[in-house]
């Protein structure tokens, strides 16, 4: 189980550090018809710490870090608010991704009983498990957004492709390497008999996968090493990095073998060859996934905050003075309002984006809760 309390927190993005009691929440910024307040970013802020410190930061490199890191907290805040929003009006579902992966964490601390599963999950996020829940609901709906109104649309044509690799040919010089999945039978905490069985259940399965059953579907319901969860990949090794008799029943191998189970001190190992390079220039077909990755990351970040910024601009979006969105979409009024004279809940996106027209049509007769008046200092629009 130890293995998996960074697992359970991966949801946490937003990031609870424990529960703040406050009987008023301070409202900072208005997102539609969400909100964000101070204690959200302040706990926020406890997490970056944390995480940076988990990072070996401290004295002054801890502070200039959570200097420059902080101007961010507010943008990324807006940032998954406006995704999830977008996640909605376009219908998109993860019900069911969410069930899956929540079975599958529960599968992987090998907890069976419901609630004591959600007990560790209290326990291991500070978080009520339905808080949690919501959360990774949230970072799986933001996933399926960016997916399919972003990633998708970065394309590349394939004379574009091949110009890169043979501009850098000398990034795609290797030394021989084999690319591993494994599957292990546990024998921990086993007696003679419980590592019999192990070891039984270790053969048929490398009987299985022989006969062509999915090596990477295998790994995922019945291996007990943390590559499970990945198919039981363990990506490539170079010569001499491998344990001497597991380098031996791999090296000499092609694509798509499958040892015999391995002894080991945890139980009973299998090993399957996805791939065997050899070593010198790799030809392009074998990299051409590897090449457009080289060449959609200068791409995707850009693109990224692009589609953030036409989110924004298309939004209700008021920010308190003294906060700022280090994202804000150029010429975007911001302005904080008198929220006794405005309710953020009753405005729609078509009347923002109906703005104009309905102004033009109006006169000068203001629209309620529309109004661009400027009543204090804007920290963006």
């Amino acid at each position: 189980m130890r293995h998996y309390v960074a697992f359970l927190g991966f949801a946490c993005a937003g990031a609870l550090l424990g529960a703040d009691v406050s009987v008023v929440e301070e409202i900072i910024c208005k997102v539609n018809g969400d909100i964000v307040t101070r204690n959200e970013l302040e706990r926020s802020r406890k997490q970056l710490e944390s995480e940076l410190r988990q990072q070996g930061l401290n004295g002054l490199r801890l502070q200039d870090a959570m200097k420059e890191a902080s101007k961010n907290i507010l943008r990324e805040r807006i940032d998954q608010l406006l995704l999830v929003q977008r996640g909605k009006e376009l219908g998109l579902k993860v019900d069911t991704d969410v069930t899956k992966e929540l079975a599958e964490i529960q599968r992987r601390t090998q907890i069976a009983d419901p609630e004591k599963f959600q007990q560790l999950v209290r326990e291991q996020t500070g978080m009520a498990f339905e808080d949690y829940k919501g959360d990774l609901t949230n970072q799986l709906l933001t996933q399926r957004v960016v997916r399919q109104e972003v990633t998708s649309k970065i394309q590349f044509k394939k004379e574009d492709l091949e110009k890169y690799y043979n501009d850098h040919k000398d990034d795609f010089m290797r030394q021989e390497r084999v690319f591993l999945r494994e599957i292990l039978v546990s024998t921990e905490g086993k007696d003679a008999a419980g590592a019999a069985a192990a070891e039984k259940k270790a053969k048929d399965l490398v009987a299985r996968a022989r006969k062509g059953e999915r090596f990477q579907e295998m790994a995922q319901s019945s291996s007990d090493a943390v590559s499970a969860p990945q198919g039981g990949d363990i990506g490539p090794w170079e010569k001499g990095k491998l344990r001497e008799d597991i380098e031996a029943a791999v090296w000499a191998q092609q694509r798509g073998y499958v040892t015999d189970p391995i002894k080991t001190d945890v139980g009973f190992q299998i090993y399957k060859v996805e791939d065997h390079q050899k070593a010198g220039l790799a030809q392009f077909e074998e990299v051409e996934n590897q090449v457009q990755e080289m060449l959609f990351a200068p791409q995707m970040q850009p693109k990224m905050r692009e589609y953030l910024t036409k989110l924004r601009t298309q939004a209700f979006l008021e920010i308190k003075p003294g906060f700022e969105d280090s994202g804000a979409a150029p010429g975007k009024d911001t302005t904080w309002q008198d929220p006794a004279q405005l309710k953020p809940e009753t405005v729609t996106k078509e009347e923002l984006l109906n703005k104009s027209r309905r102004k033009h049509l109006l006169g000068v007769v203001p629209i309620p809760g529309t109004s661009t008046k400027k009543t204090g200092t804007s920290s963006s629009r």
